[in-house]
């Protein structure tokens, strides 16, 4: 009889990992650490917050349920809205890395956001969004090719 696996559903939860005292999110993370501090490649580990979509008053009502479709059905508006922020993993002088294995259902919307705020406010920012080992290698590269 042939052994069945069954097929992961809902969001990847990733393994908490501490190296030097940083607690990182997924062992991607852990990698792409190591592999910048092996190339002496300066950068701070979620070292700022952007906002990338202001807080507003929303005066209107609103019937609806919390986000999570749980709780009452009743006027969740008439209040300030909170802003969107956006935290990348590794910021350097010049560049900015997000290590991203698998994405949320939120991270894409919250990806070009951000994107559009870096083209605005960090023009002469890189961006990298390694997805494997592989490609925090290539990242390494590319950031020390661009400092020559």
């Amino acid at each position: 009889m042939k052994k069945r696996y069954k097929k992961k559903r809902g969001p990847v939860n990733s393994k908490k990992i501490t190296v030097d005292g940083i607690t990182f999110a997924s062992g991607l993370e852990k990698y792409m650490y190591q592999a910048l501090k092996n190339a002496d490649i300066s950068a701070v580990y979620e070292g700022k917050t952007y906002i990338v979509f202001p807080e507003f008053e929303f005066p209107n009502i609103s019937i609806e349920r919390c986000a999570n479709g749980k709780g009452e059905y009743k006027n969740r508006g008439e209040k300030k809205i909170l802003p969107i922020k956006y935290t990348p993993d590794f910021i350097g002088d010049d560049f900015i890395i997000e290590c991203k294995g698998r994405a949320n259902e939120s991270f894409p919307l919250r990806w070009k956001m951000f994107k559009k705020h870096v083209s605005i406010e960090l023009p002469h920012v890189t961006i990298y969004k390694p997805q494997n080992q592989k490609e925090c290698d290539k990242t390494v590269e590319l950031i020390l090719n661009s400092q020559n």
